[in-house]
Formats: C-alpha cells, sequence, structure tokens
C-alpha cells in the first residue's frame, strides 16, 4: 500500500509540474506578444522567431537573430542566465555585446518571473527552425562590439522595475509595461547624439516627449494636461480602443506603429491596455514634446473654398480628385475609417517624410480581432508626378487649421527612390514614377503600364 500511495504521489506531482509548465508557457507567449517580439525577430516570409529582418539603423542595417530554441542556429542552448543576459545585459551567450538595436535598455526593468516564463516560452513553446540569418557587418568603427560596452556604461544598465509606493496598482502596472516589454520610449522617446534614449523612465521629461523615427513621427505619449494637443486630446478609452484595434474617433494607425498593433497590442488584454492608458495620461504634458497641431475647427477657408469649386490652384484641384471622397471637404474624414487631416500629427510633422510616404505607397490599417477589416488607402505614385506630390502634401499640411511646411519636388523625388530600392525585385506600381508612368501611358490620364500590373 506503501509504494501504490508513493506512485500515486508521485503521479500528482508530475501532473502538477507538466500543468505548471502549461501555464508557464502560455504566460510567456502573452509576455512575447507585449514585447512584440517576433516583429523583429521574423524576417518577410520567413518562419516566426527565426530572424533575418533587417533593421534599419544610423549606423548601417542590423540582421535580427534566430531566437527559436534551434541548437545550432537559434538559442537552443542558452540557459537561462544567458537568456536573461541578452535581455538585459545586451549580452549573447558568447559574451559578445548585441547592438542597441535590441532594447535591452528597456527590457532591463522586466521581472525575474516574466524573464522565466519568457525562456520557458522560447525554449518549449516555439518550434525550432534552422536558419542562419544573414550576419550584421557594419562599417569601421561600429563593427568593434567591444566598444558598445562603453555605451552600456554611459546609458544602459537599468534595474529591475520597482513600483511606487505613492501610485495605484493600475499605474505601476502601466508604467511596467511601458517603460519595459512595451519599450516604447524606444520610438518615442528623442535620443541624443551617440543614439541613446534621452530618458528611460518618467523621471525625465524627454520620456516618451516624441521623436523621429526612420523619417516618420513618433509622436508624444504624454497625455495629461489642459493644451490642445497630442495625447492630452484623448481619453483612456481612446487610447485602449487605438491600442487594441489601430483606429478610435480621432486617428487610425501608419507607419510602423502599424506592426505594433498588429503583432502586440492587439493581443493584450482589456486589463493590460487599460492600465498602459491610465499610466500615460499621468505623465504631464510636455510643451517641447513633437505633438499633433490642435483639431480647433478652425478652418480657415479651406472647407468652403473646396465646397465651392471655383478658381482652384492646382493644389486643390489634385484634393479634390484623389483625397476628398475619403477625407471630405472639412478634411475631417469619416472616424474608424478615414482619418483626419485637419490636425493630424503626420500631416504637421516638421518632417514631411512620413505624410510623403504615404501619398506615394499608400497605407493598410491592421487586422485585429476586435476590427478584423483591413482597410487600404491607395498609394498615388503611378499616376502622380513629383511637383504633384509636392503641391498635395503642402496643401494637405498647410491646408484648414494645419501649420506644416512647405514640400519640394525634391524631398518627394527622394522618398520615391528610397521606394524603388526597396521593392526594386518586384517594381510594384505603386512605386512607378509619376513621370515614366505618363511616359509609358501616352498621356497624363491613361491606364496603369500594362506589365506593372
Amino acid at each position: 500500500m506503501a509504494v501504490l500511495a508513493g506512485i500515486g504521489t508521485l503521479m500528482m506531482a508530475t501532473t502538477s509540474s507538466a500543468a505548471d509548465n502549461d501555464e508557464t508557457i502560455e504566460r510567456g507567449a502573452y509576455l512575447a506578444r507585449a514585447g512584440d517580439c517576433v516583429a523583429c525577430h521574423t524576417a518577410p516570409d520567413g518562419e516566426d522567431f527565426a530572424g533575418g529582418l533587417g533593421i534599419e539603423s544610423p549606423f548601417g542595417t542590423i540582421y535580427s537573430t534566430n531566437i527559436t530554441p534551434d541548437k545550432k542556429t537559434g538559442i537552443g542552448d542558452w540557459s537561462e542566465e544567458e537568456f536573461a543576459a541578452a535581455l538585459r545585459d545586451g549580452k549573447r551567450a558568447d559574451g559578445a555585446n548585441l547592438y542597441p538595436a535590441m532594447p535591452y535598455p528597456s527590457y532591463a526593468r522586466v521581472s525575474d518571473e516574466d524573464i522565466h516564463a519568457l525562456y520557458v516560452y522560447f525554449m518549449k513553446g516555439v518550434e525550432p527552425v534552422q536558419h542562419q540569418p544573414e550576419e550584421t557587418s557594419l562599417s569601421f568603427p561600429f563593427n568593434q562590439r567591444w566598444g558598445i560596452s562603453a555605451w552600456n556604461w554611459l546609458f544602459a544598465g537599468g534595474e529591475v522595475f520597482e513600483p511606487k509606493a505613492d501610485r495605484s496598482e493600475q499605474i505601476n502596472r502601466g508604467a511596467y509595461l511601458v517603460e519595459g516589454l512595451g519599450h516604447c520610449g524606444s520610438c518615442h522617446t528623442p535620443r541624443g547624439i551617440f543614439q541613446q534614449e534621452k530618458a528611460l523612465d518618467d523621471s525625465g521629461d524627454d520620456y516618451l516627449s516624441g521623436a523621429d523615427l526612420n523619417d516618420w513621427l513618433a509622436p508624444s505619449l504624454r497625455g495629461k494636461g489642459d493644451g490642445p494637443h497630442g495625447m492630452v486630446t484623448w481619453s483612456e478609452d481612446d487610447i485602449v480602443e487605438y491600442l487594441a484595434t489601430g483606429r478610435n474617433e480621432r486617428n487610425v494607425v501608419s507607419g510602423e506603429m502599424t506592426d505594433v498593433i498588429e503583432n502586440s497590442t492587439s493581443h493584450m488584454s482589456e486589463e493590460d491596455l487599460r492600465a498602459i492608458a491610465v499610466y500615460l495620461k499621468s505623465l504631464p504634458a510636455n510643451e517641447s514634446s513633437n505633438a499633433d497641431v490642435a483639431q480647433t475647427g478652425e478652418e480657415d477657408n479651406t472647407r468652403a473654398h473646396l465646397d465651392a469649386a471655383k478658381d482652384l490652384s492646382s493644389a486643390e484641384r489634385l484634393y479634390l480628385d484623389n483625397c476628398s471622397a475619403c477625407h471630405f471637404n472639412d478634411g475631417m474624414g469619416a472616424p474608424r475609417v478615414f482619418p483626419a487631416l485637419d490636425g493630424n500629427s503626420l500631416a504637421n510633422a516638421d518632417n514631411p517624410t512620413g505624410l510623403i510616404h504615404t501619398i506615394l505607397a499608400g497605407a493598410e490599417m491592421p487586422s485585429t480581432e476586435k476590427m478584423p477589416s483591413k482597410l487600404v488607402m491607395p498609394g498615388f505614385a503611378w499616376r502622380l508626378s513629383d511637383e504633384e506630390v509636392a503641391d498635395l502634401a503642402t496643401f494637405v499640411r498647410q491646408g484648414w487649421s494645419n501649420q506644416g511646411g512647405k514640400v519640394t519636388a525634391d524631398e518627394v523625388s527622394r522618398v520615391r527612390d528610397e521606394l524603388h530600392e526597396r521593392s526594386f525585385s518586384t517594381a510594384p506600381a505603386s512605386v512607378i514614377d509619376g513621370e515614366e508612368f505618363k511616359k509609358r501611358s501616352g498621356d497624363g490620364n491613361g491606364t496603369r503600364p500594362e506589365h506593372n500590373q
């Protein structure tokens, strides 16, 4: 009987251990979503987490690594200590420094418990993929990884997150997610001369105050205040809806945030999204933030002039022909479908590249569980010349209550060339030069070139 009892106890312990393991894997999978690991460690058309994505940096292209548990090309032989060192300290298992494209200054905030859950997930919940990504090869001196040690000493080395006693549990949870796994500061905090984030937490006013990311505006996320612009005009519900679906009454997602919504925040719990929203609304707005221009309703004479449709400039005609059907003459669009252009952060950004890119290549909203429709804005590069795109972009940046600067044809040409370079092998119609299109079609109003359909 004692032997049978012992066997029964052993079976119960084994079953309990398996259940705990399954629960840990599930928790780790959720945390990996919160950290958006798949976005950087998955190449286009590649296997999840198998690496190979080329990440553009001021120093060259950095290729992400394989973080599946494959023992030859991935992290299958890593111990939990080595895994934690990579996340928190930017150290590979062989002791070499990782490039700070890996947001380890933020991941240093992640708790031991969550590090463990992530490790168990990647080792037991992810399928191993044997794939050796292209090796990062930067020019001298950036190829000297030992030099990153000095950068880490100056700008990294943060501590594990500690809740603040004067904050609610909900705000502390939001701060933990934003400062840690969410690594929101990587995009939304301005960087210094050495490409370091000027602040890694909200102890400084620079934190989440807005930045220019690969020529795209990453607006301020600081949301507390009475000012007329930026996150202060959004409610907690607006933030939750945006993170869950990529759209709300005020705006729809564009640029690199699209992947964040699709791969990460749309999979997070309502409770965690609410905590993030409450935390962001607790941060006082910074006057120097790169924030939205107010949607004041002061339309100048833009709407009236478009409605009258008399003595229109070439830019106004371009807007009526290409944009007004969705964004309307008042520039306010349709909530959750077509973003408002009046007061739009992209339209008012100091750098017009994001707006130019959107006009040329179009945009696509993500499909999420709560909002599965994948709405698409077409690109106009195939039908508009550089001069026409410049005129249209200038009109959008200066119409209604917007206060953006003028856009030049040279700026449009640069963005168009970059789109060509990124898509050279397929040469889609969305990046065909406007003048070339007109030449091939025989006139300025022809159809799309046959061989590019």
